[in-house]
Formats: C-alpha cells, sequence, structure tokens
C-alpha cells in the first residue's frame, strides 16, 4: 500500500508540474490562431516572401537576378546571391501553400527565439517562454515580419543557436556565417567574436587560439564558403553584388522612410535630407565603436547575454536600413532587461515595441517624412532611442561590476 500511495502522489505532483506548461502551451496556441485569423482579416500580402519567390524562380530562369523587379511594387533584389540560392524550393509550390508554410514557420521559429532567449538569459522555464511567446506575436517587428513573409526570425534563431551552445562546439559560429551569408547584418557579431577573443589572447602565443577565435573563424569560412560557392553558381550575379549592388543602400528605400528605424534613418529625418552620408557615416563609425565595446566589455566580464542584445542593437543601429520588422530582436532584449531586474526599462522596451507608435507620424508616398515637426521625429526615431537606452544602461553596469 505505502508503494502504491507514493507512486499515486509522485504521479499527481508530476501532473501539477506539466500544469503551467499545458496551460501557457493552450495560451499560447489561442494567441497564434487568433493571430494567424487576424492576419488573413487584414488580407496581408506577405510581399517579400513574394518577392523571394520571384528570385527562386528568377535564379532557376538563369536570368539577371539585380534586374529582376517584382510585385505590383516593382521591388528589386537586395540580399546577397546565396540567399536566392535557398529561396528556390519556394518556386516548387503553389502561392496559398507556401505563405501558409511561411506563417507555420515563422510562428515555430518565434517559440525557437523565445526559447533560445531565455537559454540566454541562464532561465530554464518552458511555461514562462511559452506566455512570452503568447505576447511577443503581437510585438509591431513581429507582427511586420509575419506580414511580409520575412526571414529576421530565421536570422535571429541561426545567431542565438551559435551564441548559446559550447563556444568549444565544433561547429558553433556556422549559424553566424550562414546569416551573415544570407544578409551581411549579421556579420557583426563575427566581428564581436573576433574582438573578444584578440583581446582575450593579449599577445600571448599560448592562449592566443582561444573559443571566441574558433568560433569567429568558423563564423568566417561558413560565409566565404556559402558565398564562393554561390559564386561558382551564379558570378555573373555575385560578381554584381559584390562589386556594385552591396554599395547601392537606396536600392532597398528612401533612407527617410519612417520604417527604417537605423540612425541614418533617424538622422534623415532630422535633417530633412534623404542622403545624411556624412553625417551617418560618422555617427555610425561612434555608435559601432561604443556598442562593440559595451559588448566586448560584457563578454569578457563572463555576461553573454549582455554581449548578445549590445551587438545585436548596435548592428540594427549602424545598419544603412533596418526596417522596424528587423527589430525582431526586442524580444531577447525585453527577456534580458527582465531577467537582469531592470524591469521598468522592460517595462518601456515592451510598450514601444508593442505600441506601433512609429506609425503614428505621417508616412507613405510623397515622402512625408522629410517635414516631420519635432514630436513627429521623436515617435519615428523610438526603436533607435530604446536601443540607446539599453546601450547605456550596459554600459552603466560594466562600470559598477
Amino acid at each position: 500500500m505505502p508503494v502504491t500511495v507514493t507512486a499515486q502522489t509522485a504521479a499527481a505532483r508530476d501532473a501539477l508540474a506539466r500544469r503551467p506548461v499545458l496551460v501557457a502551451a493552450s495560451a499560447c496556441l489561442l494567441s497564434f490562431l487568433i493571430f494567424w485569423a487576424a492576419q488573413r482579416a487584414a488580407g496581408v500580402s506577405m510581399i517579400d516572401l513574394m518577392v523571394y519567390r520571384a528570385e527562386g524562380e528568377t535564379v532557376r530562369a538563369g536570368q539577371d537576378l539585380y534586374a529582376m523587379r517584382a510585385t505590383e511594387a516593382n521591388l528589386p533584389t537586395t540580399y546577397p546571391p546565396f540567399a536566392a540560392l535557398l529561396f528556390t524550393p519556394l518556386t516548387l509550390i503553389g502561392v496559398p501553400e507556401m505563405r501558409a508554410l511561411a506563417t507555420l514557420g515563422n510562428l515555430a521559429l518565434l517559440v525557437a527565439l523565445v526559447h533560445l532567449s531565455m537559454r540566454l538569459v541562464g532561465r530554464k522555464d518552458p511555461a514562462t517562454a511559452l506566455w512570452a511567446a503568447t505576447f511577443a506575436v503581437w510585438c509591431e517587428p513581429v507582427w511586420t515580419t509575419l506580414r511580409y513573409g520575412q526571414i529576421n526570425l530565421l536570422l535571429a534563431v541561426a545567431v542565438l543557436w551559435d551564441l548559446t551552445r559550447r563556444p568549444d562546439h565544433r561547429w558553433a559560429g556556422a549559424g553566424i556565417g550562414l546569416a551573415a551569408a544570407v544578409k551581411l547584418t549579421p556579420a557583426l557579431f563575427a566581428v564581436f567574436l573576433l574582438i573578444a577573443g584578440l583581446v582575450r589572447a593579449g599577445g600571448a602565443v599560448r592562449r592566443a587560439w582561444n573559443p571566441w577565435l574558433r568560433q569567429a573563424a568558423t563564423a568566417t569560412a561558413v560565409f566565404l564558403t556559402a558565398t564562393l560557392a554561390t559564386a561558382a553558381v551564379l558570378p555573373h550575379d555575385s560578381r554584381r553584388f559584390w562589386t556594385a549592388m552591396v554599395f547601392e543602400a537606396g536600392r532597398v528605400g528612401h533612407a527617410e522612410d519612417t520604417a527604417n528605424q537605423s540612425l541614418r534613418g533617424v538622422l534623415a529625418r532630422l535633417l530633412h535630407t534623404g542622403d545624411p552620408a556624412l553625417w551617418w557615416a560618422a555617427a555610425a563609425a561612434l555608435t559601432a565603436a561604443a556598442g562593440l565595446t559595451v559588448a566586448v566589455t560584457s563578454e569578457l566580464r563572463g555576461e553573454r547575454a549582455g554581449a548578445v542584445v549590445a551587438c545585436a542593437l548596435t548592428a540594427l543601429v549602424i545598419s544603412p536600413v533596418s526596417w522596424s520588422h528587423h527589430w525582431v530582436w526586442c524580444v531577447p532584449v525585453v527577456l534580458f532587461l527582465a531577467a537582469r531586474g531592470r524591469k521598468r526599462l522592460a517595462a518601456v522596451t515592451t510598450l514601444v515595441f508593442c505600441s506601433y507608435a512609429l506609425w503614428w507620424v505621417p508616412h507613405g508616398p510623397g515622402r512625408l517624412e522629410l517635414s516631420q515637426s519635432g514630436g513627429q521625429m521623436a515617435l519615428s526615431a523610438l526603436y533607435t532611442l530604446t536601443a540607446a537606452a539599453a546601450l547605456l544602461t550596459l554600459w552603466r553596469r560594466n562600470r559598477s561590476a
């Protein structure tokens, strides 16, 4: 009898322990279903996904990738040619099926992003992760990512997959290398690892080869392998991208667009000009130096989560164009701030990314952003200002450590 009672008690405890996870999973599933219905009711076009499909079709047809224009918006190819190779499978299924699979995939990637973010900050609580995903799906960057059928969640997960595993793992760095081959911005994580490794080595030959340098080398090797392999398959497109297209930031869109939440976009709206070239170059260089300093300092004092957040925010701010949907990194940022006791800043950051306030200003055809008032410019700079506040918090934390 005692054995039976003990077994029943253990089973009851297991069931009780699973209850929070089941409740969170049910809430997450319900939120995702409502989200899917809301997106369909809004008639989302998933326009970027259609561009990806057109890129795949262009590759299969052997046509000029960077002369291609797709959708009614006449959108061009902006990613490196390696991305177009990855998009070719999209041409093998119908458009409705492609859209459904892209939505399901992005929702799964959101759960993976939250899970990896929790691992990054040292928390292992499946229920909390599911609750975070339940609400994160409604923040502006995630909503817009799924609205356009974008790949931001995939790139963020690839980077975090690298940075939350053992640094001495054989393939640590591969995710960063592949993400950079698809879209150049994640390459800053390899730069961060390289600088951290060099600083840690400190000129000592015996300690020159460390996990940071190994990971940076793996990321670089994977990036070069993917890029060179693509050049062998698509020589003309590769030559065009790396000698011309990579320098043409204007192909992506107007710098002053409200959706552009990078430093360049903020300066374009502030200075009422579509090309703040000199000001942006100087400001981006200073911001890159300051952001990488914060990231490396955090890393070397054992705060990997703070280092990753600092590097991600720096990459977003200094990029020539960081559309609002690129800021899916707000999810690990909020979880990091909350885990480190910065509850007020975490709440404010959540409010910023869930308020959709950057869209409260005049925007759209006619380049209305060039004549914004002071208050409107502040609203359309919210993401960059929030990034600055988070970086300043990390800098102060490093100084007081």
